[in-house]
């Protein structure tokens, strides 16, 4: 009786390489979410915390003005020392319009919309215009950083002119959102609202048609809402919210910001929302100070971004 002899079939070298890689791809680790890279952190870092730790949900920033606008600033808070400006930006920045729902929206960008993959838009408050955004050498350079951020990291960046701080002023930030959206559906957008801005970075929460869009949302010096807490976006849990404000803000009250934000955690401990206090600051520093990397990618992270 012949024994039967039963012999492994040899696969050919680029089979077993191309069998290899498949593996180590399906036993990979999903992608690593987008994360804007470093730049300038050195400078614009917080300068000493009094509590807790830069990414804890609540901080208190070591702010001195001393430190932070007259040795930060070459002319006191109208012009920063160059080594906080980066001017790349520059060549992508336009000053543009966008006409919808019958009004023209006047409003300014720096990166590339197509294949963006975040977009960031800055609300400024009463008194300001589309050009306090864009303003690179003013707030200790903290514009011309988050320019840099965005253009370095495939992001877009905008500021607009607010016409009012009501349903027209929300319609057109909303319009401006869509449009670009529309051009980088896989992008969401962070608005960040300065000081009365934020009364639309509320209204927009509240619409469930731009909450769709948002990832985060930045309040600088800004306001509070209640009937935020009964919205669907708050139920949801999908929107990261950042406070930033000065105790010594004689224009909103920072108490009454934190008790707002200690009522959101209260309903829903478990809600993505972070409060900085800048001991010392007042009504514009959040704008000077927020270091905006820590937050947006945060916002990432939180988001599933």
């Amino acid at each position: 009786m012949t024994a039967t002899v039963t012999r492994t079939p040899t696969l050919p070298p680029r089979v077993v390489a191309a069998l290899l890689l498949l593996l180590t791809l399906v036993g990979a680790s999903p992608a690593a979410a987008y994360q804007l890279e470093p730049f300038k952190d050195r400078l614009f870092a917080y300068p000493g915390l009094l509590a807790g730790k830069a990414d804890d949900a609540f901080v208190i920033v070591d702010y001195d003005k001393r430190r932070d606008i007259h040795q930060r600033d070459k002319e006191w808070e109208r012009e920063v020392f160059g080594e906080y400006v980066s001017m790349r930006p520059s060549s992508s920045q336009k000053d543009l319009k966008l006409t919808a729902g019958g009004r023209t929206i006047t409003y300014m960008r720096v990166g590339e919309p197509r294949g963006a993959r975040a977009i960031v838009i800055y609300v400024h408050g009463q008194g300001g215009n589309r050009f306090q955004g864009m303003n690179d050498v003013s707030f200790g350079g903290n514009f011309n950083r988050i320019k840099n951020l965005m253009v370095r990291n495939s992001g877009l960046y905008m500021t607009l002119d607010v016409k009012d701080f009501d349903a027209r002023g929300a319609g057109d930030v909303k319009a401006l959102m869509q449009h670009y959206v529309s051009q980088a559906p896989q992008a969401r957008v962070y608005v960040a609202c300065g000081s009365m801005g934020g009364f639309l970075c509320w209204r927009l929460a509240r619409d469930s048609g731009a909450a769709a869009m948002m990832g985060g949302m930045l309040l600088m010096g800004s306001t509070w809402d209640e009937d935020f807490l009964s919205s669907g976006t708050f139920r949801s849990g999908r929107l990261p919210i950042y406070f930033g404000h000065g105790s010594w803000d004689e224009v909103y009250n920072w108490k009454r910001q934190a008790a707002f934000y200690e009522r959101l955690k209260a309903r829903k401990s478990d809600y993505p929302a972070r409060f900085v206090l800048f001991e010392t600051g007042t009504h514009g520093t959040p704008i000077r100070m927020t270091d905006w990397r820590l937050v947006l990618n945060w916002m990432f992270a939180a988001a599933g971004r």
